[in-house]
């Protein structure tokens, strides 16, 4: 393992700051996604967060209090030896309705102290500019992606940030888990769909306008200091065929290459063959501007940023068993046990979608998501004993090396997701838990907010400290 490689923890504004009306901030789209039965219809863009009724729980507003806990958090990732810490910027608390002239200065205050503490830590900031994430009001006045407008207040946002924090952030990522947008596409882009629309002709749209000013925002950032490295990120896991059918094999490749789209056009620089002739099947025509596709193509991604918890598996004909596995609809792979969420544990998947990765595109890799959400017991005694993500994160850290050490894989670092507890992006809920650091807090929002550390913790201490050889042992 190379003596740099920057080992750390994840986690994200939307489900772990909260402070949701603290220091200017203005409503994002975290703020409406409700707890319960409702929250996957939001998510997916059918259902109208407006409509919810008037005693919703909004899990996200408070989450676990990152924003008022940060000096705490930061010194619990300190004791863990942390090499860098993977957040996200909440994009309206700097620009409360996203089209101010001038930024809010409170929040990016906030920020500057934030990093600043994890700098006098000797831990280097990763920062995700929109990880689900965009204000609410221009989810309302344009909506959302779906509007070139969205382009020009993001790239005054990333100007604002690539210019105040130059000098103390190195390693950026545009949007977190860009695919996300085909799939949830309130949740990952702020898309809600009108009546008569045509869902596939909006995801594709504003898949474009997101793409092109993720290009925009990588030029920028390199204009503003040449020594920025900017990373695209996507959603990862390999596609397996159920069978060795050439039915199932074929269906297996599609559903990789609508994986692989987005990190395509951010790596390669233009839209793929199979999706131009999508497109054009489908009868979808984009506004697009004459520009665009040289700017995609002179400024593709530093590096390919990439959370994976599990593979999936394809049968052509549908049939089968369904598995969890993120929002991914999946066959049950029959030679992988799943997690208490029903999604597939598989650590050599790791592997081979690190392989898969680097040989399509040979750019570093850096693993900024990966862990297991699991119930986890506080005991009387005030321990939480949670062998089972050790046993998780140990035999995912291990293929990982294996890819680096017996493979080649250029890999910058590894960031263990929810390094503190927080609350699911899917699921709203504060038991699936992920951290090494317990929160005391539960899904109806009770709790003391207390920071607990799990004895993964004193394992991945270790980890770190060694650079992952008491693995090897």
């Amino acid at each position: 393992m190379r003596e740099d490689f920057l080992w750390g923890g994840a986690t994200a504004a939307n489900q772990s700051e909260g402070g949701w009306q603290d220091n200017g901030r203005g409503m994002a789209i975290v703020d409406v996604l409700p707890h319960g039965k409702n929250r996957m219809p939001v998510m997916e863009g059918i259902m109208d967060y407006r409509s919810l009724p008037q005693d919703t729980f909004y899990p996200g507003r408070d989450a676990v209090d990152a924003h008022g806990h940060f000096k705490e958090d930061i010194s619990l990732f300190a004791r863990m030896g942390f090499r860098c810490y993977r957040f996200s910027l909440s994009w309206s608390r700097i620009f409360p309705t996203g089209e101010e002239t001038e930024p809010n200065e409170a929040g990016l205050k906030y920020y500057e102290t934030f990093i600043d503490e994890l700098l006098s830590h000797g831990i280097q900031p990763v920062v995700t500019l929109c990880h689900f994430d965009i204000p609410l009001a221009l989810v309302e006045k344009y909506g959302s992606w779906r509007s070139r407008r969205v382009i020009d207040c993001y790239l005054h946002y990333c100007k604002t940030v690539f210019e105040r924090f130059r000098g103390k952030v190195r390693y950026w990522i545009t949007f977190n888990e860009i695919n996300m947008l085909m799939h949830l596409p309130f949740m990952g882009a702020g898309i809600r769909f009108e009546q008569g629309e045509q869902p596939l002709h909006v995801k594709y749209q504003a898949a474009h306008n997101e793409l092109t000013a993720s290009a925009m925002a990588t030029r920028l950032a390199h204009e503003i200091c040449p020594d920025y490295l900017v990373g695209c990120m996507l959603a990862a896991g390999s596609v397996y065929p159920y069978s060795c059918r050439p039915e199932d094999v074929w269906a297996s490749l599609k559903k990789d290459r609508e994986n692989y789209f987005f990190t395509d056009v951010q790596a390669r620089g233009e839209y793929p063959a199979y999706t131009r002739k999508m497109l054009e099947q489908e009868g979808i025509r984009l506004e697009t501007e004459p520009e665009d596709f040289r700017i995609l193509k002179e400024n593709t991604a530093d590096f390919i940023a990439l959370s994976y918890y599990n593979s999936r598996c394809v049968r052509a004909d549908g049939q089968g068993e369904a598995s969890g596995g993120n929002v991914f609809a999946s066959a049950k792979n029959p030679y992988l046990e799943c997690s208490q969420w029903g999604w597939p544990i598989d650590p050599l998947g790791l592997r081979i979608t690190l392989n898969d990765l680097y040989d399509r595109y040979q750019k570093p890799l850096f693993i900024v998501e990966n862990g297991l959400g699991a119930v986890d017991r506080l005991e009387t005694d005030g321990t939480v004993n949670d062998d089972y993500r050790i046993s998780y994160l140990s035999s995912h850290i291990q293929a990982m090396m294996d890819a680096i050490e017996e493979d080649g894989v250029d890999l910058l670092g590894y960031t263990v997701w929810g390094c503190v507890d927080l609350i699911s992006a899917t699921t709203g809920e504060m038991s699936k838990r992920y951290g090494l650091v317990y929160v005391d807090r539960d899904d109806a929002g009770n709790g003391s907010l207390r920071r607990i550390p799990k004895k993964s913790f004193e394992w991945y201490r270790e980890v770190i400290a060694t650079n992952g050889a008491c693995l090897r042992k």
